[in-house]
Parts: C-alpha cells; structure tokens; sequence
C-alpha cells in the first residue's frame, strides 16, 4: 500500500499588518478629546496589548480556535470603543461645547479608526479567517468577490487576498458609502458594510460638516 503524500499547505498569510491596524485603532484613542475616550488614556492600548500577546503565541502555537477567539474579542474591544466614541460625540452636539478644531480631530479619527476596524474584521471573518484560508491554496469561495478570484489561473496563479486586499475594501466602503470593485455575496459581509458605511456617513457628514459650518 502505497502512503499517502503530505498535504502541501501554501505559504502562512501575514499577521503583522493586522497587528499594526490593531495598534493603529489603539493609537488613535490618545487623538480623540478627553470626554470622547473610553476610560483613561492608555486604557484601551494597554488592554488590546496585553490581548495580543496570548492572540500572537496562539497562532505560533497552532491553537487556531484560540487564536479566532482572542481576535475576535480584541476587534469587539475596539468596535465597542469606536461606537462608544461616537455616540458620545453625538450627543455633545447639541451643546455646542467643543471648538470646530475639537470637532474635526475627533471625526478624523474616527473615520481613520472605522476603516481599520472594520477591514480587521472583513480580514478575520472572510472564508472563515485566516486560518482557514492558511489551509487552502487559492480562494475561490468567501463572501467578497475579489477580482483576481474571477481571472484563470494561468493568468495570476493561486491567488488569496491578503490584510491589504480587505483594507481596501474598507476605505472604499468609507468613502463611496458602497463597494466598489468587489461585490459583497454573503449577508453577514452586507450588514457590516452597512454599518461601516452608516458611521462613515455620520462621522463625514454630521460631524466634519457642522465643524465646517462654524469655522
């Protein structure tokens, strides 16, 4: 009896620039204004890095349920703060009580803070995340339509997206408010552009606008 060939797994997709996007988001907590934060100033780094290190030895380790779970957790901190942020600024609205300065450091880094957010989650999510998609060769089943999955292999070779691929889809989301070359096939991928589109609408729109308007 002839034994069976090893499984030929592709090449280990990349963490680090979602580890930076991670960061980035815990950054830009420091540029919002004091009674938009959640918590203290260095709140929300120090807990999305003590997450990450337990997030970084899971996927070293292999233990790849692990490693989703703690990704997950550490993307709800982060979406939770950005919510939490804007609703609060919202509401501040009304009483006039920040500088149009105030206004538009605060919606900046809150638009800034949607797209990397939400690109972390279209990058952990699609295909059942990345290491779901470490276990395959090419990507040809999520719920984006890249363009590269529709063009022959001859052409491209075995393809699968990568953090960048979804950052893009994410700034295009903030920013046309719709996809643009990637259509959206599943509805759980629908919902959440909607919300990223309603709080890049309300972060653009309501909040940089009323700045604008009383310089």
């Amino acid at each position: 009896m002839e034994a069976k060939s090893p499984i030929v797994r592709k090449q280990v997709e990349p963490r680090w620039p979602a580890f930076l996007a991670v960061l980035a988001v815990s950054g830009l907590h420091f540029i919002l204004p004091q009674p938009l934060r959640f918590g203290p100033d260095w709140l929300l780094l120090v807990i999305t890095s003590v997450l990450l290190v337990p997030t970084v030895i899971s996927h070293k380790a292999g233990r790849h349920g692990l490693n989703d779970v703690l990704g997950h957790l550490v993307l709800g901190i982060l979406t939770a703060s950005m919510i939490w942020s804007l609703m609060l600024l919202i509401t501040r609205l009304p009483a006039h009580s920040d500088t149009p300065q105030v206004l538009l450091r605060a919606a900046a880094a809150l638009w800034v803070a949607n797209v990397l957010v939400f690109a972390s989650w279209y990058w952990r999510l699609d295909a059942g995340g990345p290491n779901q998609r470490d276990k395959t060769d090419d990507h040809d089943k999520g719920a984006f339509l890249f363009p590269q999955m529709m063009l022959p292999d001859d052409n491209i070779g075995k393809w699968v997206p990568g953090f960048v691929d979804y950052f893009f889809l994410a700034f295009n989301t903030s920013t046309a408010f719709s996809p643009t070359d990637v259509p959206v096939l599943s509805r759980w991928a629908k919902l959440m552009m909607i919300v990223q589109a309603s709080i890049s609408l309300t972060t653009v729109a309501l909040i940089a606008a009323r700045a604008v308007n009383i310089l």
